[in-house]
């Protein structure tokens, strides 16, 4: 990614703090390719590109949440601000519970998330155990279900407190995923995500 000469005067003539709303205005003057997803993590952008195993897992879990969801309520690749500094996530599933709504800048809310999945990546796998997992525990949402196609587990967290999750469940791939007892209200079914 290359910053534009007008873009480091701007930011090094600002005397303004840094804000995600700055962020991502730059990202959107900037050349991401096609098919990469953007997300800023603790101040840092992130550019991951989508992989169809990437893709499947994600589609599956879609699927099968429209069991429980309107299709108006389950999103994916959105934008929402968490708690922390600087974490605009664009989640690779994101459900909201019933009558969620958009803040005053056009939003979702991240006090109305239901459940989050996120899909492995190499390159920012780190971001989805570490950063991003906290800000989740922090902004309260009960159910955070990690796909990792690389060891063919999905990791569920569940019981947040602070910035952890007290709950923590590995199943193998091919295991259910029982989020009965959970806001969620299913089982996934886990037998046909692939493996990279």
């Amino acid at each position: 990614m290359t910053v534009v000469e007008t873009d480091r005067i701007e930011m090094a003539d600002s005397s303004d703090e840094l804000t995600l709303d700055m962020l991502f205005e730059w990202l959107e003057r900037m050349p991401v390719p096609e098919g990469y997803k953007v997300e800023v993590v603790e101040g840092t952008i992130h550019m991951a590109p989508q992989r169809d195993v990437h893709w499947d897992i994600i589609a599956d879990i879609y699927d099968q949440l429209r069991a429980h969801y309107p299709r108006k309520r389950i999103k994916s690749d959105v934008r929402i601000d968490f708690p922390g500094r600087l974490n605009g996530f664009a989640s690779d599933l994101t459900a909201l519970a019933d009558g969620a709504a958009k803040n005053a800048k056009g939003r979702w809310r991240y006090q109305d998330i239901e459940f989050v999945a996120e899909v492995i990546s190499k390159d920012t796998a780190p971001n989805d155990y570490g950063p991003k997992k906290a800000a989740y525990a922090a902004a309260g949402v009960p159910v955070y279900l990690v796909a990792d196609p690389y060891t063919g587990q999905c990791h569920l967290y569940t019981l947040p407190k602070g910035d952890e999750y007290r709950g923590e469940l590995t199943l193998d791939f091919g295991d259910p995923v029982d989020l009965t007892g959970t806001v969620v209200g299913l089982t996934l079914s886990t037998d046909e995500f692939p493996r990279d």
